[in-house]
């Protein structure tokens, strides 16, 4: 391929990537509508530089720059924030102090720019701040903006890496996928850290692969020459330690970088073992020196209580030790959130769920759609094929070792995460630039040639056309934002509106109409916590206290589904809870549907309709179900809770009509399950 296609092809990629990831940059209009975004932004203001680097910049109670502690002294205007406690920071550090360094930066060039530039322009009202937006909504523009770039720069390593194993045609068409991939689309417009974990894990496998393959594949360069000796191998190895180490500062689950890196120095067969050992041990070195450059506090701040329990081996026992560390502690938590072991509202989702089936079937549907989803799955058998048959035949060659780098990345994750009791979409993501490339190796040596072009076309066209309709849901208003708006227009000020426990209270406060709106002009002080309490506590005194605010509102708020597509197929957990929802939409506690609304993926006017009544053991309100078969288009069926709820939700609101009494209400229920 000409080197100016080549470049001409990946530019078109590169921008068309970053169209589909900032386009709807104010997908919520910043009214935080995702709760670890808000966090990780609310924490932010918080953070600064500090003034001087003496004993109290290295304090973890004074510093203003630890994320695992409220400072006593940290005033933003606009934002209401604890002061001088402990507080759980679960992602990584290196994510969040990007975002507030680039909204310094957009604060220092703001003065510079805003003169040259139209006042209307997003980028001068959101990123230079002309609306006059505060710190909190700050952070979370330019952390929004920087995961979109981060995720574009994901794009340019799997394009590089693609060409380097297999060349300049496998590297753009692996590079067009994941601009195409809906899951990654999606996750670029959150200021999360996942976005940031792909880019340093697939930047840490780009150098070691490059420690083992001279250049880019051609024709001539079938990479059949050892590279391992060479100064730049040891360089490219020491890279990816670094990039291992700001990987594990996004997040911890990157910590299984390791084994590529110790399989990288040990595939290295022309070197002694000793100095395999000392490059393994060399990275690590370097890779602790990135992480704790971009993690001081996960070494600093040693005022936390970690207790691992005493371990008896044979007659010898290693005593219970408290470890202090506050980032062991938050991974502890993370890590029993992940395995079931914290019985959580938001976790509850997953009770069912098949470990490994049940990601499959969310990326088939929803991540990355049908035709991509297969190609992935057929591309990493393809290549785990190749190369165990392969190591039967105890081949070599640099080729052979890279695919095993690679290898030893993406299938102890996909074990390890796969079997997880928590199943977010989003934990696949520091494996999936990987499957894009081998989705696009394996189509791309597909003969004969009319197939191998049938399925090349059929796949990106398909995912392409899919990307473009979930793309369309950021030219529409947020549905909780439109559900807050019709609230306004059509509710009395002074009326009582109850939301549930564990989801998001509506009406939020929409400051930016003219005139401002404010939620505090209703009754929402109470929530209805049919999610909270199981077993035992699920009783009839419960089902009472809830049932008391339902008789008293004039409005229920079901903002999503977090609730009910969870308690009702649950009744061994919520004996009496799991009833409600049944009897509120049938109309048997006196309450009728006055407003339902979403947005979702579409071309034009077919949509690809979710359905968030799939699988919950209860049935949807009959104005609900009118409203969805107006629609045209296709249903799919079930979405993961984390694919709807943040960005696309089905609010339902619900007027209190006939104005049945408790008793009236808990006649409709069998109080003896």
């Amino acid at each position: 391929m000409p080197d100016w296609i080549r470049k001409l092809f990946l530019v078109w990629i590169l921008l068309a990537a970053a169209s589909l990831r900032l386009t709807g940059l104010a997908w919520d209009e910043f009214l935080h509508y995702h709760p670890d975004e808000r966090f990780i932004a609310w924490v932010g203001t918080t953070i600064e530089w500090p003034e001087k680097w003496d004993a109290a910049a290295f304090d973890p109670h004074r510093s203003t720059f630890n994320p695992f502690y409220w400072p006593a002294e940290k005033f933003t205007q606009g934002v209401v924030v604890p002061r001088d406690q402990p507080r759980d920071f679960a992602y990584g550090h290196l994510p969040l102090y990007l975002g507030v360094a680039v909204t310094r930066l957009s604060e220092w060039l703001a003065p510079h720019l805003r003169a040259s530039l139209p006042a209307g322009w997003l980028f001068t009202q959101v990123v230079l701040n002309q609306r006059g937006a505060n710190e909190f909504d700050q952070i979370a523009a330019a952390g929004r903006i920087v995961t979109a770039l981060f995720d574009v720069g994901t794009i340019g390593l799997v394009y590089l890496l693609g060409r380097r194993l297999y060349g300049d045609g496998v590297g753009l068409f692996a590079a067009a996928l994941l601009t195409v991939n809906v899951m990654h689309i999606q996750l670029a417009h959150f200021y999360t850290v996942d976005p940031f974990l792909a880019f340093f894990a697939t930047a840490c496998l780009y150098f070691l692969v490059a420690s083992h393959l001279p250049g880019p594949r051609t024709s001539s360069s079938p990479h059949n020459i050892s590279h391992t000796h060479s100064r730049a191998a040891t360089a490219y190895l020491l890279l990816a330690g670094a990039m291992a180490g700001f990987a594990i500062g996004s997040k911890f689950a990157a910590i299984l970088l390791l084994l590529p890196i110790a399989v990288s120095c040990g595939l290295m067969a022309t070197r002694p073992r000793r100095h395999r050992l000392l490059l393994f041990f060399f990275a690590l070195w370097v890779g602790f020196l990135a992480f704790f450059l971009t993690n001081p506090f996960a070494v600093l701040d040693q005022t936390c209580t970690v207790i691992s329990p005493a371990i008896k081996i044979g007659v010898a026992e290693i005593p219970a030790l408290n470890w202090r560390s506050c980032y062991l502690q938050n991974v502890v938590t993370q890590g029993a959130m992940a395995n079931g072991g914290t019985d959580l509202g938001f976790t509850r989702q997953y009770a069912g769920s098949a470990p490994y089936l049940y990601f499959a079937e969310m990326q088939f549907k929803w991540g990355m759609g049908p035709l991509l989803a297969v190609a992935a799955l057929l591309g990493l058998l393809w290549l785990s094929g190749q190369q165990f048959k392969q190591l039967r035949q105890r081949g070599h060659g640099s080729t052979h070792a890279a695919a095993l780098i690679l290898l030893a990345w993406v299938l102890p994750f996909l074990l390890f995460t796969g079997n997880f009791f928590v199943k977010f979409m989003r934990y696949l993501q520091p494996v999936t630039p990987l499957l894009m490339l081998f989705a696009a190796a394996f189509l791309w040596q597909l003969r004969p040639r009319w197939l191998k072009i049938g399925a090349v076309t059929a796949v990106l066209l398909t995912t392409a056309l899919y990307a473009l309709a979930f793309a369309n849901i950021y030219q529409e208003r947020h549905p909780w934002a439109a559900a807050s708006a019709w609230i306004y227009a059509n509710i009395e000020p002074g009326a009582i509106l109850y939301s549930e426990q564990w989801d998001d209270p509506l009406p939020t406060s929409l400051g930016d109409e003219e005139p401002p709106l404010w939620a505090s002009q209703y009754v929402t002080d109470k929530e209805l916590t049919w999610l909270t309490y199981t077993g035992s506590a699920d009783n009839v005194a419960r089902l009472q206290q809830n049932l008391e605010l339902v008789a008293a509102a004039d409005y229920l708020v079901i903002s999503s589904h977090r609730v009910y597509a969870v308690v009702p197929r649950q009744p061994e957990r919520f004996p009496l809870s799991s009833q409600y929802h049944q009897l509120l939409f049938s109309g048997a506690l006196g309450y009728e549907p006055v407003y339902t609304g979403t947005r979702m993926p579409h071309l034009g006017n077919l949509y690809l309709k979710w359905d968030t009544f799939a699988g919950a053991d209860v049935a949807p309100p009959p104005a609900v179900s009118h409203y969805f078969a107006a629609l045209p288009g296709w249903t799919i069926g079930r979405a993961d809770e984390s694919f709807t709820v943040y960005d696309q939700p089905l609010p339902i609101i619900l007027a209190n009509r006939q104005r049945l009494s408790v008793a009236q209400m808990l006649a409709q229920f069998d109080l003896e399950p």
